[in-house]
């Protein structure tokens, strides 16, 4: 399974678990959360976020894996 999603999918999905956007640094968005540790930090704009950047991401937020916008099931 191939996922495909864009920087901008991502950062919404880290708002709306409650991540703030606590500076930009030329293309890098740096996020806090009020209550969890550490900080992620998402290159902006990028339509095609690698799928293992985008797991990563998530892991280093928190979240679960959540199916990107695109997704191609047959693997290729």
């Amino acid at each position: 399974m191939v996922r495909i999603g864009s920087s901008r999918d991502l950062i919404r999905q880290l708002q709306e678990d409650g991540w703030v956007l606590m500076r930009a640094r030329g293309s890098h968005h740096h996020f806090k959360h009020p209550t969890k540790p550490g900080k992620v930090t998402v290159k902006h704009p990028r339509k095609d976020v690698p799928e293992g950047t985008r797991r990563n991401i998530l892991r280093q937020a928190g979240l679960q894996d959540t199916p990107g916008p695109l997704e191609r099931r047959d693997g290729r």
